[in-house]
């Protein structure tokens, strides 16, 4: 039905936001080493290594939630254990981030953290509402006749 397409879609966002931000959070750094300024007398090389230490980090934990999500296409299955814990802390991240987003970068940025939280959201609940295969529930059995024997 509609899980595998969304868990396809989010897998595929989650892959193209982790190289997004590993690559402005290194161009950040770069930026940040070539003005060789301080900040509050930090040292600019700092600076610079753990902005892009972190962008990297950053990146990874991404691919990572998109790696779970892809998983979760590929097998159409729900994820469970560790997978759903990432994809759960993906979506409040992206709340986070859409909050600080909306007063910081404004609501084009705010608009696009809140869809990527509502596709992890749909992704996550339409593998919770899945049913019960039909071969899987029991056939019904004859009507019980309240201890009578059957005549």
């Amino acid at each position: 039905m509609v899980r595998r397409p969304v868990a396809w879609v989010v897998a595929v966002v989650l892959f193209a936001e982790a190289f997004g931000i590993a690559a402005v959070q290194w161009f950040l750094g770069v930026v940040v080493d070539r003005q060789d300024m301080s900040l509050a007398g930090l040292d600019p090389d700092v600076m610079s290594m753990s902005s892009k230490i972190g962008g990297v980090a950053f990146g990874l934990y991404f691919a990572l939630c998109g790696l779970v999500a892809l998983l979760v296409a590929l097998r159409d299955r729900p994820a469970a254990g560790l997978g759903r814990m990432l994809l759960i802390s993906a979506a409040v991240v992206h709340g986070l981030l859409g909050a600080f987003a909306w007063g910081l970068v404004g609501w084009a940025a705010f608009l696009f953290m809140v869809v990527v939280l509502g596709l992890i959201v749909l992704l996550l609940m339409t593998y919770d509402a899945q049913e019960e295969p039909a071969d899987a529930r029991p056939e019904p059995g004859p009507e019980p006749t309240n201890g009578a024997a059957p005549a």
